[in-house]
Formats: C-alpha cells, structure tokens, sequence
C-alpha cells in the first residue's frame, strides 16, 4: 500500500473519523426511535427514506460543480462540516420528525462531498490502480465505523442503554466529527487544475454506457433492506439492545478485512464479476434474516458487509476506469443510489407496518433474488 498517494490517505483518516461518529449513532438509532421515542416502523422508514433521499440532487449537483468550475475541496469540507455539526443534535430530539430534519441535514453533508471526494481520490490514483485505491479508503472507511461500533458497545455494556446514556452518545459524537474536520481543512490538499475536467457538462456515449451498467446495483438496494431494519429485526428476535453494537461490528470488521482484496479483485477480474459476487452476498444476508433466529441474524451482517464492500468498491472502480466526466458520473451513482434506496426504505416501513416483517421479508428477498438473475442472464448474453 506505499503506492497509496498521501492525500488519498488522509482523506482515509477523514473518513475514519466520520464514520467513527456515525457508528455511534447508527446502530442505537433505530433502537432509539422504536423503544424510546415509542413510534411504528413506518416512521422509521420515513426517517431512513428522507435521510436517503433528501441529498441525491446535491450529488449531482456538486458533482456538476466539481467537473464545471473546478470546485473540489471546497465542497468535501462543506459536506464534512454539516456531517459532523448534524449529528451531536440527536441529543436534543423528542419526536420522529426532528430525528427526520436532523438526518437529512447529515445526508445533505453526505451529498455535498460524496461526488467531489471521490473525484479527488480518483485524480490521485495511479494508473491501473484505481480499484487498489478505492479499496484502501474504503478500507479506511469501514476500519472507522468498526472502531465507533465496538467504542459504542464498550459504552453501552458499562453505562447501560437509557435514555440518558443514548442522548450524551449522540453529543460525543462531536468529538470524533470535529477532528476528521481539522484533517481535511488543515491537512487535505486539493486537486491540482491541471487534471480538473473543465468542459460544459455533457454525458457522453461512455457515460451514458456506465450509469446503465450501475442499473442492476440499483435495483437491489432498492429491494435489500437497511441496516435500520437489520437492526430492528435483531431486536425483533431476541438480541439484547447493547448487544447490537456487535453486530455492526461484525459487518465492519469483514468489510474492513475484504475492502482492499476487492479493490485488487476489480482490477484483475473486472467489476462485473466482483459485483455477482456481492450480490450473491446481498441474497445470503437477505435470506439469513427471512429465518429469524438470532444466529443467522449474527451471520446475515457478516454477508450484508461483504455485500456492502465489494458492490461499492467495484462501482466506483468501474467508474473512473470508463466515464469521461468522472464527477458527474459519481454525482448520477450516489444520487441514484439515495433514490432507489429511500424509496425502498419508504415502501419496506409500510410493508413492514402494514402486512408485518415476515411479508417485507419474503418482498426482499423476492425482489434480489429477481434482480440477481436478470444480472446473471445480462452478463450471459454479453458474454
């Protein structure tokens, strides 16, 4: 990993300590919205949904800027600044429709910064490498979420799980938050202009060609459940609330073991074959939780953190090796991303509200499996 410019690997530092602070408070969220706050599943599926939904014209807007005017880490500190302000107001919360603003306005800091980051880290990867670099700043990414999930365990075992321990870890987040800001102002050097794309926005036939590839990826997370439902689902079977923690541990910690071997694995055997295998992941994960016991539930975040990871990665590898107007592209990935995700978290609450887990469980697993296949016989009939 010399080969890793530094840049990419302070912006891995940044991400380590934002996602530090989100590990604190994503696993307890929903947790926190059911049993303390007392509402339904399908309010938390509205919080999940406008939390995904509300950044995806940011994404495509900040990307936009990035290509057009040049405009890069201007944009990755704001984002980064409304990520680590957003998230220590949870504290302060009494209803579901606060929880919802609060989200959004952390998803907003997501959306501002998704694009141009990963325009940066795409700029600073060598030739033939940008799989391997991806990779390690997911691998960056994910050792951070597994370090605050396995912080907040320790956390929760010793103080226990009240109301009042659950609200000072949502204002501790702003520690974790406010360093990986220091990180990028001070320490994060922006892209040179000389590999800046400077011309009018316009989505050329390579372009267009990748976002339909990405159609699939889509399509799945639409269907595959959050880790908000995971997460109630284990409540759901008997896994004790400071045990939950542990299970995003498990999901990060694979991720964080895996996400430089995919990296490899997309340059040496293609995206393709590294995205059939994470949404073979996707199914198991799926399938796992349809049984309802405590221990698939364990192994059903392994398989949604190989899923997680190899996706991802393969993605955002496939796209700076084909698109033209590589910010752009990023911006149309994750603001697709946040709308096919919303809308599966929104209608995935309702089933679960209305027809109970069991239906939205026989729905997803249905749903990947139909998308899986239709992947399978895309990449047959190609090849």
């Amino acid at each position: 990993m010399h080969s890793i410019d530094q840049n990419v690997v302070r912006l891995g530092w940044v991400s380590y300590f934002t996602d530090l602070a989100s590990a604190m408070v994503n696993p307890i969220l929903p947790i926190f919205v059911i049993t303390v706050l007392h509402e339904g599943m399908d309010k938390l599926g509205v919080i999940v949904a406008v939390a995904t939904f509300v950044s995806y014209a940011l994404r495509m807007v900040s990307g936009y800027i990035a290509d057009y005017y040049g405009v890069v880490k201007p944009l990755v500190v704001g984002g980064y600044l409304f990520s680590a302000l957003s998230k220590p107001l949870l504290g302060f919360s009494h209803g579901w429709g606060s929880i919802a603003a609060l989200r959004a306005l952390e998803r907003v800091g997501k959306g501002v910064r998704s694009a141009p980051k990963d325009l940066m880290i795409a700029s600073y990867a060598r030739e033939n490498a940008h799989g391997k670099t991806f990779g390690f700043h997911k691998t960056m990414d994910i050792a951070g979420e597994f370090s605050g999930t396995l912080l907040l365990f320790g956390l929760l075992w010793y103080f226990g799980d009240s109301e009042g321990v659950i609200r000072t870890l949502f204002f501790a987040t702003l520690i974790p938050g406010l360093i990986g800001l220091v990180i990028v102002i001070f320490f994060v050097r922006d892209i040179p202009k000389s590999v800046r794309c400077t011309e009018r926005f316009r989505l050329s036939s390579a372009d267009k060609k990748t976002v339909l590839q990405l159609l699939f990826y889509f399509l799945f997370l639409f269907f595959i459940f959050s880790e908000a439902f995971f997460t109630v689902q284990a409540k759901t079977v008997g896994i004790a609330t400071a045990l939950i923690p542990l299970l995003f541990a498990v999901s990060t910690g694979v991720q964080t073991l895996t996400s430089y071997l995919f990296g490899l694995g997309s340059d040496r055997f293609g995206s393709g074959a590294v995205n059939a295998f994470g949404y073979g992941c996707g199914i198991v994960a799926q399938a796992l939780l349809w049984l309802q016991m405590p221990a698939a539930t364990w192994a059903a975040f392994a398989f949604l953190g190989l899923f997680t990871v190899a996706t991802l990665n393969a993605n955002r590898a496939m796209i700076a090796q084909q698109a033209e107007n590589r910010g752009s592209v990023y911006g149309i990935f994750y603001a697709a991303v946040a709308l096919f995700a919303a809308a599966g978290a929104a209608f995935g609450g309702w089933l679960w509200e209305q027809f109970g887990m069991q239906t939205a469980l026989d729905v997803a697993l249905g749903g990947t499996l139909a998308v899986s296949v239709l992947y399978g016989l895309k990449k047959g009939l190609r090849g």
